[in-house]
């Protein structure tokens, strides 16, 4: 009697592994958006990061699975020269102010200038104003400033809110779309290529995470 075949190699859980990198100055809301996004929950209690996060979001996309590795760094200057390593490798870079912040609306160009001295040419961004549930007598950043931003360097530009979760879904979604178009041509990225990390990686559903460290401050998301 004839054995049954040998059954094939399975196939990756993925068509392709893509990499996101959140940027901009410290409380402007990072964490709480990749939070939202991943595990869709919000909190008040800011926690601020220390060198780099990461979580993991598998999603299908275009009738493709793809799997998103997000990291989330610290915006203290202080942490930068750290941080300045994971612009290597990083295939969409979100930038993020705080529509009630002018200084991080500010900073956004030293945050562009960091990218192009140590990021890929060819590395998709998006622009954020975040916090966009805030009164209107908080706004100090106009959506038309934002806008005009995002057009000078031809960028797309949104303004999410992670606490309502607005638009929150559709920024990760829409540079995850423009970083799949891009990889299309030459193929899905290998896994090889991630920023590996030295502990074991838990898993919840479709994310994962794991924290550098942590820890607690006092301050307005």
């Amino acid at each position: 009697m004839a054995l049954p075949p040998t059954p094939s190699r399975s196939r990756a859980d993925y068509d392709y592994l893509i990499k996101l990198l959140l940027i901009g100055d410290s409380g402007v809301g990072k964490s709480c958006l990749l939070l939202r996004f991943t595990d869709d929950t919000f909190t008040t209690s800011f926690i601020t990061t220390i060198g780099i996060d990461f979580k993991i979001r598998t999603l299908e996309l275009d009738g493709k699975r793809i799997k998103l590795q997000i990291w989330d760094t610290a915006g203290q200057e202080r942490f930068r020269t750290i941080t300045s390593a994971y612009y290597r490798g990083a295939m969409g870079i979100l930038l993020v102010y705080d529509i009630t912040d002018e200084s991080s609306f500010e900073n956004i160009r030293n945050w562009i200038r960091n990218i192009e001295e140590h990021a890929s040419d060819n590395v998709n961004r998006i622009l954020v104003g975040n916090k966009a549930d805030m009164d209107e007598s908080k706004r100090v950043v106009p959506t038309s400033r934002g806008q005009a931003l995002a057009n000078e360097y031809g960028i797309k530009f949104f303004e999410t809110s992670a606490k309502t979760n607005l638009n929150v879904e559709k920024i990760f979604l829409s540079i995850s779309r423009e970083v799949k178009h891009r990889l299309s041509d030459r193929g899905p990225k290998p896994e090889s290529q991630t920023v590996k990390i030295g502990k074991h990686e838990q898993t919840r559903g479709s994310t994962a995470s794991a924290t550098v460290s942590h820890i607690p401050a006092c301050c307005s998301l």
